[in-house]
C-alpha cells in the first residue's frame, strides 16, 4: 500500500487528508461491510462519511444502475429526464414544504451554494446567518459561512455572516442553564442581533452538526428561531446534507426535532440519497426557487445514473422502515456506549440520536479536547476491524459514528465491543 499510497502525495494537495497512519485502499464492500487491498474485513461506522445510508452493494441500487447504464447514463437537464421527475416527486412530497420545486446537484456544498443564491437573490440581501460551530461545505461560498475554524482555510467571502448561538448544546456561555431557558438565551442573542444589522437573507443551520461532531440544540430551538425570522421576512434553511432521510431515527427529516412553526423556507440534501452515487439537491417552495430570473442548467445535476441509483435508494429505505431501524438499533448503541463512557474519565459526552452518534473525549480531569486521543482510538478501532470517523469544533477530539441505516443489532453490539476496547485502550 505505500507505493499507492506515495502516488497519492505525489500527484493531490497536501491538504487532502487521509484517515490513519497507515491509509488503506478500500476495494469493496457489502451490507455493513468493507475490505481493503490486502483482503482485511472491516465494520463500516461511518459509511464514507455517511454516504452509504442503506448498505454497501445493495442488490436493488445496483441492478437500477446497471440497467440505467445500459440505456442511458447522462443527457444533462436541457432535456426531459424521467427518473429525474420521478425522484423530485419523491423528494417533494416528502420535503413537507407546500409547491415545492426540487433541483439537483452533484453534491451537499452545491446544494449549499444554490440555497444561499436562492436566499440572497429572493431577499435581496448579502447577509447570511448562520450557525457557531458548523460546516456545509468546501467551495468558496460555503466555506464563508462555516463556523467551524478547522474547516474554514480564509476569511474572504462574497457574503457578510454572523454567527448565532446554539448549535452546541453543552460548550460555550449558554452551558449551565436548562433546555428552556438556553433556547429562551439563545433566541435573545438572536434578537439583539438583528437589531444591529440591516435584515440578513436567511438563517442555514444544521439540526444535528454533523463536521461539528453531532452536536445539537435542544428540540424546538429552530422553531423559536424561526418566530424570530418570520418578524424580520428572514428565510430559514436546513441543510439535512447528514441529517435527512431518517438518519436521526426520531425523524425523516432533522428539522421535524422542530417543527412547532412548520416546515423550512429551503432545505438542502445530499450523501445518502445516492447511497454513494453523487447526488445533492435543494427543496423550496416555488416562489422561492423560481426566484431567479438568469438561465440555469446543471450538467451532471439529475444525471439518469444517479437519479436512478437514488429513486432504488429512497425505495428500498421507506419499504423496509430503516428510519425505525436507525432509532432502535441506534438508542441501544448510543445506551451501550454511555455505559462505556461512564467508567472512562476521558469520555466527555456520548450525544445524537438514531444511527448518529458523537463521542467526545477530553483529557482527563479537564475540559479541554484531546484531538491525540481521538486519533488513537481511531486506529486502534481500525485495527481491530471497525472504521469510524472523527470531527468537532474543539481540535477535532469527538469520535464519529454512523453506519448504514441497516445495521443489525448483532453488528451494533460487535462495534461497540470493539470501541469500548479501543477507548479503554486509549484511557
Amino acid at each position: 500500500m505505500s507505493d499507492l499510497h506515495d502516488r497519492h502525495r505525489a500527484v493531490t494537495p497536501d491538504w487532502l487528508a487521509l484517515y490513519y497512519e497507515d491509509p488503506i485502499e478500500i476495494t469493496h464492500g457489502e451490507g455493513r461491510h468493507v475490505w481493503d487491498a490486502d483482503g482485511r474485513r472491516y465494520l463500516d461506522f461511518f459509511g464514507g462519511i455517511l454516504t452509504t445510508m442503506t448498505a454497501h452493494a445493495l442488490p436493488e441500487v445496483t441492478k437500477a444502475v446497471t440497467e440505467q447504464a445500459g440505456r442511458i447514463i447522462h443527457s444533462s437537464t436541457l432535456y426531459l429526464n424521467r427518473p429525474m421527475v420521478e425522484l423530485a416527486e419523491r423528494v417533494a412530497q416528502l420535503s413537507g414544504i407546500p409547491d415545492a420545486r426540487v433541483f439537483f446537484t452533484t453534491s451537499g456544498t452545491e446544494a449549499n451554494d444554490t440555497a444561499l443564491l436562492l436566499a440572497t437573490t429572493y431577499r435581496r440581501a448579502n447577509t447570511v446567518l448562520a450557525m457557531r460551530n458548523s460546516y456545509h461545505g468546501r467551495s468558496f461560498s460555503a466555506v464563508g459561512i462555516t463556523g467551524n475554524r478547522g474547516w474554514s482555510p480564509t476569511s474572504l467571502s462574497p457574503l457578510q455572516t454572523l454567527y448565532v448561538h446554539g448549535g452546541v448544546r453543552t460548550r460555550g456561555p449558554f452551558a449551565d442553564l436548562s433546555d428552556a431557558e438556553f433556547i429562551a438565551a439563545c433566541v435573545e442573542d438572536l434578537r439583539d442581533l438583528l437589531g444591529h444589522t440591516r435584515p440578513p437573507a436567511a438563517l442555514i443551520a444544521e439540526p444535528v452538526q454533523g463536521v461539528g461532531g453531532f452536536t445539537s440544540p435542544p428540540d424546538g430551538l429552530y422553531a423559536a428561531f424561526r418566530d424570530v425570522l418570520q418578524e424580520h421576512g428572514i428565510l430559514w434553511i436546513s441543510d439535512e446534507v447528514q441529517t435527512g432521510w431518517g438518519r436521526t431515527g426520531d425523524h425523516f427529516w432533522g428539522w421535524q426535532a422542530h417543527a412547532s412553526s412548520g416546515p423550512p423556507d429551503i432545505v438542502t440534501f445530499a450523501k445518502g440519497i445516492g447511497n454513494g452515487t453523487s447526488i445533492g439537491g435543494v427543496v423550496a417552495r416555488a416562489e422561492i426557487m423560481n426566484c431567479l430570473d438568469a438561465n440555469s442548467i446543471s450538467t451532471f445535476g439529475g444525471t439518469q445514473l444517479t437519479m436512478a441509483a437514488g429513486l432504488a435508494n429512497l425505495n428500498y429505505l421507506v419499504e423496509h422502515d430503516l428510519q425505525g431501524n436507525a432509532r432502535r438499533v441506534g438508542g441501544l448503541l448510543i445506551e451501550r456506549l454511555r455505559a462505556v463512557a461512564a467508567q472512562l474519565p476521558g469520555v466527555r459526552e456520548v450525544r445524537g440520536r438514531g444511527l448518529m452518534i458523537g463521542v467526545e473525549l477530553t483529557r482527563p480531569g479537564t475540559d479541554q479536547a484531546d484531538p491525540q486521543a481521538a486519533t488513537a482510538v481511531l486506529e486502534a478501532a481500525r485495527r481491530d476491524g471497525l472504521l469510524i470517523g472523527k470531527g468537532g469544533g474543539h481540535n477535532t477530539s469527538a469520535l464519529r459514528i454512523a453506519p448504514p441505516l441497516s445495521l443489525t443489532v448483532a453488528e451494533a453490539e460487535e462495534g461497540a465491543a470493539i470501541l469500548e476496547g479501543a477507548l479503554r485502550a486509549a484511557y
